[in-house]
């Protein structure tokens, strides 16, 4: 019996290591399992982070509107000087000419660019105060505020431009006395306006773009400004109205697009002598701009506010290829740029 009871304790015993050691496997392989399956969802979750990261990106490509392209001379297609450059949804404009708003928002009829609606514009960016690159300036002021812009615009420009800001809020007084106190609904900020006055050097900087203004020669104007717009994904680089002038050189070497004022070299032969002098003072020669372009090797050369006097958009860029054997455009109202290709 004892010996019987002995066998019995081994085989009790024996079922019980086997029981226990089913039950270590399973609990070992449900472990495995659980890992296995929080690498899995580790990895799907790395792989739709990178996916989002690059439809992001795609979404947060750096574009370049030309929302005017025009001059003085009034031509009926292209509104007043001014481009818009969006980063990650935000517009940056350089300059405010006549129509500028308009503009704005056909662009963002047309081209879908959500940044363009009116009271998402925030910022400007102003080359030299002369009248064809600023008439719009109101605009930019009253136009969004009454559409829904509620916080203030932030006009970044040359000295004086605070005094034209003051003496614009001035005239409008009225306007906005009856907008704020009468029946419209309406927010006390949007028409307001925060005035930098510039110099050379970093002049804004947040988290999508940096920009820095440089000098250029315009004529007898004291300050004139060129911009250099710095995002993740391209340089984009505004002359402004200029002669050709070293200053422009430094800031624009090497940048993927170079948008540049132009003029008929051969048509500017026809003029008097007193335009001639004044044009040769205060901008560019496609000739001229050519040589400029060779010196610094934009990605792409954007021509705008043409002068043409007669002259074709062949015949400018000819003039401008005689020199530079890179990419040239020509630029029209409403034109989008995301690189060299578009």
């Amino acid at each position: 019996m004892e010996d019987k009871k002995i066998i019995r304790g081994k085989t009790r015993k024996g079922k019980t290591e086997k029981k226990i050691g089913l039950i270590s496997k399973i609990g070992f392989l449900r472990i495995l399992f659980f890992y296995f399956l929080m690498a899995m969802m580790s990895f799907a979750g790395a792989l739709n982070l990178e996916a989002r990261g690059l439809e992001a990106g795609a979404a947060a490509s750096t574009q370049l509107v030309l929302l005017g392209t025009g001059t003085p001379n009034c031509e009926p297609d292209r509104a007043g000087p001014a481009v818009a450059i969006i980063v990650d949804g935000v517009a940056y404009l350089v300059d405010c000419g006549p129509g500028v708003v308009r503009r704005a928002v056909a662009a963002f009829q047309e081209k879908k660019l959500e940044a363009l609606k009116p009271e998402r514009l925030g910022y400007v960016f102003i080359t030299h105060l002369h009248s064809d690159h600023t008439l719009g300036y109101p605009d930019l002021i009253f136009s969004p505020w009454v559409l829904g812009r509620d916080k203030p615009l932030q006009a970044y420009g040359p000295p004086g431009l605070k005094k034209m800001t003051r003496h614009l809020l001035k005239a409008y007084q009225e306007d906005i006395s009856v907008r704020l106190y009468g029946l419209q609904p309406v927010n006390r900020e949007g028409y307001q306006v925060r005035v930098h006055e510039v110099k050379e050097g970093l002049v804004f900087q947040d988290e999508r773009v940096k920009v820095e203004a440089f000098p250029v020669r315009h004529g007898a104007w004291p300050y004139a400004y060129g911009y250099r717009f710095q995002s993740r994904d391209k340089v984009i680089v505004v002359s402004g109205d200029t002669r050709p002038c070293p200053e422009l050189k430094v800031y624009a070497r090497g940048c993927d697009i170079l948008v540049h004022e132009v003029y008929s070299a051969a048509k500017l032969k026809e003029r008097s002598l007193e335009w001639q002098r004044y044009h040769q003072a205060n901008h560019t020669s496609g000739e001229e701009l050519g040589k400029i372009a060779q010196e610094v090797k934009p990605g792409l050369l954007v021509l705008t506010h043409q002068l043409y006097w007669g002259a074709t958009d062949k015949e400018l860029i000819q003039e401008v290829k005689a020199y530079f054997p890179g990419p040239v455009v020509s630029g029209r109202d409403l034109m989008v740029f995301k690189g060299i290709r578009d």
